[in-house]
């Protein structure tokens, strides 16, 4: 072996030793900074309720804090676009919904997909969805009582969502094919602002996450009508499912995510999986969780990157079967 050859053979072994002897190194010093977590949509939603207090309880886990940046805008779509192209250095993550799953089949120009340009960490709550109603504006107390209503009365009654694209739109839609009512959409740049109007009585219905809503049916400031799920909530045990209340099968969870931008090293994306796992599991997230009213969930990994494909084509169809269109 010539000199050359030699000396190029021991560079690239050195090399070699240095990307395998990084991957321990790595997971041993991560996080040595704050950590980012790009939120997308306003704070005071759904996504926030369930995202700052699960970074509370990580902050104490990893001693680093976890900063929540809020980026709005386009059913949840700016703020994803935005985690798709950040450095995969392990120091941002996405927190995402299952709204990110129905854009696809809205937003046909997305610059990212959600798919293919995000690692899978875990599902991080999944509370149902309750459809509840300001008390004052609405005069139906039950749920057959609405839809008698929004049937002899044609878009009288509007309903607020998140914005064009997310479950609470969603949800409104089958609720009119399901009931064969008619409601108009009033979309809002987030949970957040949506749920301000509503008790404002600035609109008179929503299709909301439970997380959101329980406290306001709880405190008495809505009304809730439904929920849309199998069983009734603990948060919320007065309230029938909708199926109870007389609407068949009609049934929508709603769940919000973390996911790392492709290319995130695999030993910080594991060691991220297992801290929230482990954070679920903390009292302070399981009493939080509860009076949310959603189940500590377990979903993680491949595992709920085959949920999140599932999920792509069920909200693909119905998109297409309710003829939604962007207002």
């Amino acid at each position: 072996m010539s000199s050359l050859s030699r000396r190029s053979w021991l560079l690239v072994a050195a090399a070699s030793a240095a990307v395998l002897g990084a991957a321990p190194a790595l997971a041993q010093t991560w996080p040595a900074r704050n950590i980012t977590w790009i939120v997308p949509f306003p704070a005071g939603g759904g996504t926030d309720a369930f995202a700052r207090p699960l970074a509370a309880q990580l902050e104490q886990q990893l001693g680093q804090r976890i900063i929540l940046e809020n980026r709005a805008g386009a059913g949840g779509t700016v703020g994803a676009a935005a985690a798709a192209k950040a450095a995969p250095d392990g120091y941002t993550f996405f927190v995402g919904a299952a709204h990110h799953t129905i854009a696809p089949a809205l937003y046909p120009r997305l610059d990212y997909n959600i798919e293919k340009d995000f690692i899978p960490v875990a599902v991080i709550a999944q509370p149902p969805q309750v459809i509840v109603a300001h008390p004052e504006k609405v005069q139906a107390k039950t749920l057959k009582e609405l839809i008698d209503f929004a049937t002899k009365n044609p878009d009288k009654l509007n309903y607020a969502s998140a914005g064009n694209g997310t479950t609470h739109h969603l949800a409104g839609e089958l609720f009119k094919l399901s009931s064969k009512s008619s409601l108009t959409h009033v979309p809002y740049r987030g949970a957040g602002p949506a749920m301000q109007d509503l008790l404002a009585g600035q609109v008179d219905l929503m299709f909301d996450g439970l997380g959101t809503s329980a406290p306001q049916i709880q405190g008495g400031r809505l009304r809730g009508l439904a929920v849309a799920a199998a069983e009734r909530s603990p948060a919320i045990p007065d309230v029938p499912t909708a199926k109870e209340a007389g609407l068949e099968g009609y049934e929508v969870s709603t769940w919000y995510a973390l996911w790392a931008p492709k290319g995130t090293p695999a030993e910080v994306v594991t060691k991220m999986r297992a801290e929230v796992a482990k954070a679920l599991q903390s009292p302070m997230i399981d009493a939080a969780w509860q009076k949310s009213g959603s189940p500590i969930p377990t979903l993680s990994g491949d595992e709920f990157g085959k949920f999140v494909s599932s999920e792509v084509a069920r909200w693909g169809k119905v998109v297409s079967e309710a003829k939604v269109k962007l207002d």
